[in-house]
């Protein structure tokens, strides 16, 4: 006689180890398109001298300005340089959440929006690694030269020439989202 619960056990290993393999699959699939959505947000920044810092003013609104950014550190990390006196600065001060902006309308190659916190960063080390000829002109002794860092927390893009298109019914783009740095957390999409 065989016991009836030998088959039954074979079987829930099979369904588990089935499960453990689309979980493992869906992971990697998870990272690829993450790696995907950066690839094609650093192809249209790439194209970009310029973008738009969004910031927060006094009273809650937006203020946007257009800046002249560095490309993005490897881990999407933006540097702008800006005047330490500046509306910009004192925004960033009073709420560090800001969005920064990569678009081309004219050749319709897409866009970028990185939503982050922003940091007033004014170490020398830093910037002497970013300088920009014109600083010694706009900036004669340094003095009120400051970086903005922005560490991200969401980016989307619309990549046309990669077929990264929004959703047809929502219109939500494409995005991908950052581990919040100081905790390691896995942010909200």
């Amino acid at each position: 006689m065989k016991h009836p619960t030998i088959p039954l056990l074979l079987t829930l290993i099979l369904v588990a180890s089935a499960a453990g393999e689309s979980a493992a699959q869906a992971k990697s699939a998870g990272a690829a398109r993450r790696d995907s959505v950066i690839d094609a947000a650093r192809e249209i920044i790439g194209l970009q001298t310029y973008c738009a810092l969004i910031t927060v003013d006094s009273s809650g609104g937006p203020s946007v300005r257009t800046m002249n950014p560095f490309p993005p550190d490897s881990d999407m990390t933006f540097w702008i340089a800006t005047n330490s006196r500046s509306r910009k600065a004192a925004e960033i001060r009073q709420n560090s959440r800001v969005c920064l902006y990569y678009a081309d309308h004219g050749r319709a190659s897409g866009y970028v929006a990185i939503k982050g916190r922003a940091l007033l960063v004014d170490d020398m080390n830093e910037k002497l690694k970013r300088k920009r000829p014109y600083w010694d002109q706009a900036f004669p002794d340094w003095k009120y030269l400051v970086l903005i860092k922005v560490i991200p927390e969401r980016l989307e893009v619309i990549n046309y020439k990669r077929g990264m298109l929004n959703d047809t019914i929502t219109w939500r783009a494409p995005s991908a989202t950052f581990g919040d740095r100081t905790t390691g957390a896995a942010l909200p999409d």
